[in-house]
């Protein structure tokens, strides 16, 4: 009985986030309730009749990933509000694009970038740096939606391929379903849908954009940062590969270099680095918590472990294909891991496809994702209904994708 109460609320949460704009009612709020709500329900209405102590493991397990997230997002948002704040982003912008681009062009432009930024960045670093670059843009407000959903599905595509690039690819490669030559051969396939996803979104494009000419000065203290930045991505990938440092503590230990550095750095503002803080989007962290909470109590009533029944049903290749759609749903950690667990019988070239579906799949639906949800943090106009609208795209792109690692592993692996 619990249970479907509890599936319930859950249901009645997702509506609430995707009528949004109906209601009125910001989704953090919404989603911080029902996570909250459902959990306290389970120490009342022990879930298959377990004991106050045993719930009380399951949320710290669930609280710990989210801590874990939360941190990590925290980080990452204070070196990007620090950086656009002193206008370093637009500057940077402003000396790689021409004072002119046309609106399909730059299409292709984000495009590439965000792929390849997302490769060795970290996805919510990826999608914070380019949505800056839209936002300071000239774009109308139904195009810059456009390039938005580009960006977020460039990002999930480009780190898929990296162990240190997406939780679920690192899941799976701990498991020793594949090795990191077999999931280099997810590149060229996870391009080719980026590619695929460009050119639809640019067909009716004709326009130009014209860059601002307000030129920003660099700063020699913001470049000091910008370099501790982009130190202490690469530091993390190479912590994380050579002595599986968690990426959550390189990012801090960055952060607070950052602090003490910009600390005796000139400062023409006599602005406290650590009051960037509080230009991080708390909103958009908020979301975060209540999703995973959700997501956390879906997995301990047994939502998730009924999608393995798939697999005696339906060949692994349409079970595949059909879990990134689900993870456009369902977070695709818990998710993975659920698949992890029930260990499902598959070749390594079905194990890339399912690598490819649960990485990029969350694209399809803007909440799927955290570079969805950041994305929305940043874009008012962007939300579920105005995401939905390009959901065609998006599914032919993910086929495409698709697709091209299932020819593409044959190939090389017979």
């Amino acid at each position: 009985m619990i249970n479907n109460i509890i599936l319930l609320l859950v249901v009645i949460s997702f509506i609430m986030i995707i009528t949004e704009d109906l209601i009125h009612i910001n989704k953090a709020k919404t989603t911080l309730f029902f996570g909250t709500l459902c959990w306290i329900l389970a120490f009342i209405f022990p879930i298959n009749h377990n004991s106050a102590i045993e719930t009380n493991h399951q949320l710290n397990e669930n609280l710990l990933e989210i801590a874990t997230l939360w941190l990590f997002l925290m980080s990452a948002m204070t070196f990007v509000a620090y950086l656009n704040s002193k206008g370093f982003i637009s500057a940077l912008v402003q000396r790689i694009l021409p004072e002119k681009i046309s609106e399909r062009g730059l299409m292709f432009v984000i495009a590439i970038f965000a792929f390849i930024f997302s490769s060795f960045a970290d996805n919510v670093t990826a999608t914070l740096v380019s949505i800056t670059v839209i936002m300071n843009l000239q774009i109308e407000i139904k195009k810059r939606l456009k390039y938005a959903t580009l960006i977020i599905f460039a990002v999930n595509s480009g780190g898929v391929s990296l162990i240190t690039g997406d939780v679920t690819t690192l899941m799976i490669f701990l498991e020793g379903k594949v090795t990191i030559s077999n999931l280099l051969i997810l590149v060229v396939p996870s391009f080719l849908g980026v590619l695929t996803l460009a050119s639809l979104l640019s067909i009716k494009l004709s326009g130009t954009v014209q860059l601002t000419q307000t030129r920003f000065k660099i700063e020699s203290a913001d470049i000091i940062i910008a370099l501790i930045f982009v130190m202490t991505i690469s530091g993390t990938l190479l912590a994380n590969v050579m002595f599986q440092i968690p990426p959550v503590l390189s990012f801090l230990f960055g952060l607070s270099v950052m602090f003490l550095v910009a600390h005796i750095l000139p400062n023409k503002n006599n602005k406290d680095v650590l009051n960037y803080i509080r230009e991080v989007e708390y909103d958009a962290l908020l979301f975060f918590l209540g999703v995973l909470l959700l997501v956390g109590i879906l997995k301990e009533i047994g939502v998730l472990s009924g999608f393995t029944e798939l697999y005696q049903y339906l060949p692994p290749m349409q079970v595949n294909y059909i879990v990134g759609f689900m993870s456009s749903i369902i977070d695709n950690v818990p998710l993975t891991a659920a698949l992890l667990k029930a260990d499902v019988e598959m070749k390594v070239t079905e194990w890339l496809m399912l690598t490819y579906a649960t990485g990029v799949g969350g694209s399809i639906l803007v909440i799927g994702s955290a570079a969805g949800i950041i994305a929305m943090s940043k874009i008012n106009e962007l939300n579920f209904i105005s995401y939905l609208r390009n959901i065609g795209y998006l599914t032919i792109a993910y086929t495409v994708g698709y697709l091209g690692v299932y020819f593409s592993a044959n190939w090389y692996l017979g």
